[in-house]
């Protein structure tokens, strides 16, 4: 996925989130991994890029096509794009299966029958075979966290962008789902991920955006990110996530 972004402004009344922040990332690049403490601008810029924000002034090009910033043009946009959030999201009401076909219906214009087939389909293959018919009430998080994947990943998206996706999990559950994360990667799915699990991002990404106050401060391949960080700051910060571990 070539990602090409400059001079990127997001602001929240007179909180600047994103300051002028610019970077490119090559074609060859499957998962782009985006890092900084909390409040440098990583979900924001997550969200710009997936057409779920409206950024202030800049530009985004993703393989060579302008994102526009109309209603119209935004929504066009979110329908080739997959999005899971710390918080899962799920119909309460609906069970495992609904979830994923809901939206495939809806948003996607599937056949209702299909839709129901796609889903049941992706949730087994996800290792939720034994869970379509549960609603969310009755499933683990990390299960739960699993259908929102697999809602995600049914309309076979372009990108598919996680937000701290493990953040609300415990260590057993979080493992559950970067493995899940992991294999898609493994198997080609184009991936932006904002993340403070630092071991799983070694693993993962192939490209690193480091952030700090709404400004990239380093953007490298991840092996040169995270053997040889180019600035003090993000040596810093690398050594305070693995400080424990």
């Amino acid at each position: 996925m070539h990602i090409q972004v400059s001079q990127l402004v997001k602001r929240y009344g007179s909180h600047v989130a994103l300051d002028g922040a610019s970077f490119e990332v090559p074609a060859d690049v499957d998962c782009l991994v985006l890092l900084g403490a909390s409040g440098s601008g990583k979900s924001t810029l997550l969200r710009v890029l997936g057409s779920l924000l409206t950024p202030d002034s800049g530009s985004i090009h993703i393989n060579g096509t302008a994102l526009g910033w109309t209603d119209e043009a935004m929504l066009k946009q979110r329908r080739g794009n997959g999005f899971v959030f710390q918080s899962f999201n799920l119909f309460p009401h609906l069970s495992a299966e609904e979830n994923v076909a809901l939206p495939l219906r809806e948003v996607h214009d599937i056949n209702a029958r299909v839709a129901l087939h796609q889903a049941h389909e992706t949730l087994e293959k996800f290792g939720l075979a034994e869970h379509v018919k549960k609603r969310p009430a009755e499933m683990s998080g990390g299960q739960q966290q699993r259908v929102a994947l697999a809602r995600a990943i049914a309309p076979k998206p372009g990108l598919l962008l996680l937000d701290e996706p493990t953040s609300a999990l415990d260590p057993v559950m979080t493992q559950e789902v970067l493995d899940l994360i992991l294999r898609l990667a493994e198997d080609g799915q184009r991936t932006v991920l904002s993340t403070h699990e630092i071991t799983f991002a070694r693993k993962v990404a192939d490209w690193v955006v480091f952030l700090d106050h709404g400004v990239v401060v380093e953007s490298a391949p991840a092996s040169q990110f995270f053997e040889q960080p180019g600035t003090d700051l993000a040596r810093h910060f690398l050594e305070s996530l693995t400080r424990y571990r």
